[in-house]
């Protein structure tokens, strides 16, 4: 694996010892994220909907990586109840958790459909299930002593012109739209957990893949997909390098919180990783507290960040 140029996977640093969380890692972005961190020495909990695809793709890490470790975990971010169910069972092995990787995702899904919690199905898989999550894993996070979260986001986050006001699209559903919310929602989240987790040695961080063919873009509209055939020899990187990003993001020694990490070529599509701009009001600390506000309603999920921190 290698970026047009700059950062490789021959810069990043073993993993050996430590354990990551994938979510959506039985394809795509999460399947590439898996399968390097296997061949750095890492123990991989590979989750998702469907145990049978997740064992499927397992047994094709280990027969590239002989002695990979690898577990395979239902997790259903779409279902508040599956996700509390796979956090609670990491947790109950008493082991801390290095690397959390929000991955998973759903793209321009036609007709608004909800989760089983009643969610528009976008937000509630892209976001509300990712934060539901990472709050559950916190105890497993903060007794890492160095551990990061990556959320990966979408170039589709500097779209949304009304920022977060219908998250729910409860006013109007337009599949790209909510698309776009959630992934900004994803930039929020991260730059308002960095703000949070200051000083408990957390670090969170947010990554796009630029342009990539994976299934998340199965739903996406026909003369959208036609278009994208047709570019895909010039714009489109292969899954591979667009899981650059959420490496760099998790293990470059540089980063300190809140960056959004991005392929660095022409328009950000493709090229090596490296910090990229933030979607605009991503930063701002009043859009982050009503996020965060709204996100612990919606879910339930309160984090138990320690009272005392030692010093940043």
């Amino acid at each position: 694996m290698r970026g047009t140029a700059g950062w490789t996977l021959a810069e990043m640093p073993g993993q050996t010892g430590r354990t990551a969380l994938v979510t959506g890692a039985n394809s795509g972005v999460g399947y590439e994220t898996s399968r390097a961190l296997a061949r750095v020495g890492a123990t991989v909990i590979m989750g998702g909907r469907d145990e049978s695809r997740l064992a499927e793709a397992a047994t094709a890490i280990r027969a590239e990586t002989p002695g990979a470790r690898l577990e395979v975990r239902r997790l259903d971010l779409a279902d508040l109840d599956s996700v509390r169910a796979a956090a609670a069972g990491v947790l109950a092995e008493g082991r801390p958790l290095d690397l959390l990787f929000n991955n998973a995702g759903v793209m321009a899904v036609p007709q608004r459909r909800t989760t089983r919690d009643g969610f528009e199905l976008t937000f509630g898989t892209n976001h509300l299930g990712h934060f539901a999550l990472t709050g559950h894993l916190l105890p497993a996070l903060l007794s890492a002593g160095a551990a990061r979260v990556v959320t990966v986001s979408a170039i589709a986050s500097r779209w949304p012109a009304g920022g977060l006001a219908d998250v729910n699209s409860e006013q109007a559903y337009r599949p790209m739209q909510a698309y776009a919310v959630s992934k900004f929602a994803n930039v929020v989240f991260t730059q308002e957990l960095a703000r949070r987790a200051a000083g408990t040695g957390l670090v969170a961080v947010a990554a796009h893949p630029g342009v990539s063919q994976t299934n998340i873009t199965r739903e996406v509209p026909r003369v959208l997909a036609a278009v994208n055939q047709l570019l895909r020899p010039f714009l489109f990187q292969s899954t591979d390098r667009a899981a650059l990003p959420s490496l760099y993001a998790a293990t470059h020694p540089d980063l300190g919180g809140g960056e959004f990490v991005g392929p660095t070529g022409l328009g950000e599509g493709r090229g090596a990783p490296g910090p990229v701009r933030l979607p605009r009001q991503a930063d701002d600390p009043e859009v982050g507290r009503r996020l965060w506000e709204l996100s612990e309603r919606l879910t339930g999920v309160d984090y138990a960040f320690p009272s005392t921190r030692p010093a940043a």
